[in-house]
C-alpha cells in the first residue's frame, strides 16, 4: 500500500468521528471529549527536548511535557508553572527554583528537585555516552545543587542572563530520569518519551501517525492559567501528510481539524470557506540566507553587499507570500525582544551592486556570469524543507542575482549530500536559515560557532572550514549570552544586528510565522512565544 493510499483510508475513517462543521458555532463554555485530528507536514525526528527547535519535534513535546516556567505569549513575562517561585543573585550565576508539590511524570515517580536537576544536568552538560547534545538555551552551565525535595539551584561559570527564559522554551521540557537514562539515537521513538505534560503517547506508527491520550490526573498547568486538571480534549491523533494539497483538501472536507504548515498562496481558500489561519510570529532569526565567508567567492564583503543590494525582498514577499510574512527590517523579528531597526542596511539597488561587485574585481564574462582570474561567481545553495516555499524563495533570489551576472544554483533539500554538504563551505556558500526563540540569545544560538554555526567558522561544528573566524562578532555574541546588566545586554543585542548587516553576513527575507489553519468548532487554540501550538486549553464545540 503506497503511502498516499494509507493516508486517504486513514482521512475516510476519521470522517465520521471528526464531524467538523464550517458553521461558526456560537457556544463558548468548554466541553471535555473528542479527539483533535492534527495534520502536520513533517514526521518528527527526535524527542530529545533540545531537539525540540524543529518544529514537528516541539508540536509534540509542548503536550507531554511541562516546563519550570512559562513565558506569556502575550506580554513575553516569565511566569510560574512547575516552579512555583525563583531567586536570581545579582549578577545571574546562581537561580534557586522552589518546585510546585505534587507533581509527577506518567510513570509516576515524581517531578521533584532531583529529577529537575538531572534534566538541566544533561541539557546544560550533555553526555557524550548517550551522544546527548548540550541545549543551545542553556550558556555557562556548571552544575546543579538539590537543596531539599523541592528546591533546586543552579550554578554557572559565568553570568548566563537568559537562563531564567530558557527554561520555559521547547528545549527544557522536562522528562523522567527513565527517559534520560536512554541513548539519543532512542528518542525517536515516541513511546519512550516520559513527560508530565498534559498528554501521554499512547501509540505510535512511526513517521506516520502518532496518538496521544489525555492524562486524567493532570493538575499542574501554568499558574496563571484559568483552565486547570486535565485537558479538555480527550486526545489527539497527528497524521503526517506532506503534501500541502492533501493537508488543505482533508481541512476543508471535514477530515481534520488542525493542519501547519498552510502556504500563503492557500490562505484565500481556507478562510473563503470559514475555516481559521492562524500565524503567530516565531520571534526570533528571521527567514534569511547567510553567507559562508570561508569559500573565497564570497569572503570579499563588497561581494555580499552587492547581494544583498541585489535582493529584492519586496518582490520575494509580494510575490510568494502573505501579509502574515512581513518584511524583515532587521535580523531579528520585530516583535522580538531587543529588536533594533535596520532597513537603511536592507536596501534593493541593482547599479550599486554592480559597482561592488565591479570594484571586487569580478567582470561579466561571455556568458554573461562575472568571474575573477578564470573562476566564474557561481554560487550554490541548498533549499529548507521546514522553512515556507523555501526552493521557491531560493529559485527567485537566484533570478534576482542573475540580473548582476551570479549565478545561483538551487538544490532539492532532500538530497542525500545535503547534510554533509552544509558542513563544507567550499560545497554551500549559501544556505538558508532561520531559528525562533523570545530571548536575545537567539542571535548567539543562529551565529555562534559553538551552537548553530551557520556562517562555518572555524572551531565550530564543521572540521571543513578552513580559515574563516570573526572575533568581534564572536565577542559581542558572548556578551549577549552573558551580560547581566539589561541594558549592556540589550545594547550588545544591538550591536550584533548591525554588524552582521554591515558584514552583510546574511541577507533576512521576512519574519517567519507558523502558519496554522484550524476548523470554526476547534476552540481555546493558543501557541507559545515562538509558535508552537499548546492544546492543552483546545476543545471541540458540538
Amino acid at each position: 500500500m503506497t503511502y498516499r493510499k494509507y493516508l486517504l483510508g486513514t482521512f475516510v475513517a476519521l470522517a465520521a468521528a471528526v464531524s467538523v462543521s464550517a458553521v461558526a458555532i456560537a457556544a463558548d463554555t468548554p466541553v471535555k471529549g473528542g479527539t483533535l485530528i492534527y495534520l502536520e507536514q513533517q514526521a518528527h525526528t527526535n524527542l530529545y527536548p533540545p531537539a525540540g527547535g524543529f518544529y514537528p519535534n516541539g508540536g509534540i513535546l509542548n503536550q507531554i511535557t511541562d516546563k519550570l516556567t512559562y513565558q506569556n505569549p502575550q506580554t513575553l513575562e516569565i511566569e510560574p508553572w512547575i516552579a512555583q517561585s525563583w531567586e536570581v543573585n545579582a549578577d545571574a550565576t546562581q537561580y534557586t527554583f522552589k518546585l510546585r508539590p505534587g507533581v509527577t511524570f506518567s510513570d509516576g515517580t515524581p517531578v521533584d528537585a532531583a529529577a529537575v536537576a538531572k534534566n538541566f544536568d544533561v541539557y546544560g552538560l550533555g553526555d557524550k555516552t548517550l551522544k546527548y547534545p548540550v541545549s543551545e538555551v542553556v550558556n555557562n552551565y556548571d552544575r546543579s545543587e538539590v537543596v531539599d525535595p523541592l528546591t533546586v539551584k543552579f550554578y554557572f561559570k559565568k553570568p548566563s542572563p537568559g537562563f531564567l527564559q530558557g527554561t520555559s522554551v521547547i528545549g527544557s521540557g522536562l522528562v523522567s530520569l527513565k527517559t534520560l537514562s536512554l541513548p539519543f539515537d532512542q528518542l525517536g521513538d515516541a513511546t519512550k518519551i516520559t513527560g508530565s505534560g498534559p498528554f501521554v503517547v499512547a501509540s505510535e506508527t512511526l513517521g506516520k501517525e502518532l496518538t496521544l491520550k489525555a492524562r486524567q490526573e493532570y493538575n499542574w498547568g501554568p499558574a496563571k492559567f484559568e483552565h486547570q486538571g486535565r485537558a479538555y480534549l480527550d486526545g489527539i491523533k497527528y497524521i503526517v501528510t506532506g503534501e500541502d494539497s492533501v493537508r488543505i483538501g482533508a481541512l476543508l472536507a471535514g477530515q481534520a481539524h488542525f493542519i501547519r504548515q498552510v502556504q500563503a498562496y492557500d490562505e484565500p481558500q481556507v478562510e473563503a470557506q470559514g475555516f481559521k489561519i492562524y500565524a503567530p510570529s516565531t520571534r526570533g532569526v528571521n527567514n534569511s540566507i547567510v553567507f559562508r565567508p570561508d569559500n573565497q567567492l564570497v569572503s570579499d564583503v563588497r561581494v555580499r553587499k552587492a547581494l544583498s543590494l541585489a535582493t529584492n525582498r519586496k518582490e520575494i514577499v509580494s510575490t510568494l507570500f502573505s501579509k502574515n510574512y512581513p518584511i524583515a527590517t532587521s535580523v531579528i523579528a520585530s516583535t522580538a525582544i531587543g529588536y533594533k531597526d535596520n532597513s537603511a542596511l536592507l536596501a534593493f539597488d541593482l547599479d550599486k551592486a554592480k559597482k561592488l561587485l565591479d570594484e571586487a574585481g569580478y567582470v561579466p564574462g561571455a556568458d554573461g556570469t562575472r568571474e575573477k582570474d578564470g573562476k566564474k561567481l557561481i554560487l550554490t545553495a541548498y533549499e529548507s524543507l521546514p522553512q515556507p516555499q523555501n526552493r521557491a524563495t531560493l529559485q527567485l533570489i537566484s533570478q534576482q542575482w542573475a540580473k548582476v551576472g551570479v549565478k545561483l544554483n538551487v538544490l532539492a533539500g532532500d538530497a542525500g549530500s545535503r547534510t554533509v554538504d552544509d558542513l563544507d563551505p567550499q560545497k554551500t556558500p549559501v544556505s538558508p536559515g532561520m531559528v525562533g526563540r523570545a530571548d536575545p540569545d537567539v542571535i548567539k544560538s543562529q551565529f555562534y560557532p559553538k551552537n548553530r554555526d551557520v556562517l562555518r567558522q572555524k572551531g565550530g561544528g564543521s572540521d571543513k572550514v578552513q580559515s574563516f573566524v570573526d572575533d568581534k562578532l564572536n565577542g559581542i555574541l558572548d556578551e549577549i549570552a552573558s551580560q547581566p546588566d539589561n541594558q549592556k545586554r540589550l545594547q550588545a543585542v544591538a550591536d550584533a544586528q548591525t554588524y552582521l548587516l554591515e558584514q552583510a553576513y546574511t541577507i533576512p527575507i521576512f519574519e517567519e510565522p507558523q502558519a496554522f489553519a484550524g476548523a470554526s468548532n476547534v476552540k481555546g487554540v493558543s501557541f507559545e512565544a515562538v509558535g508552537r501550538p499548546s492544546f492543552y486549553n483546545v476543545w471541540l464545540a458540538k
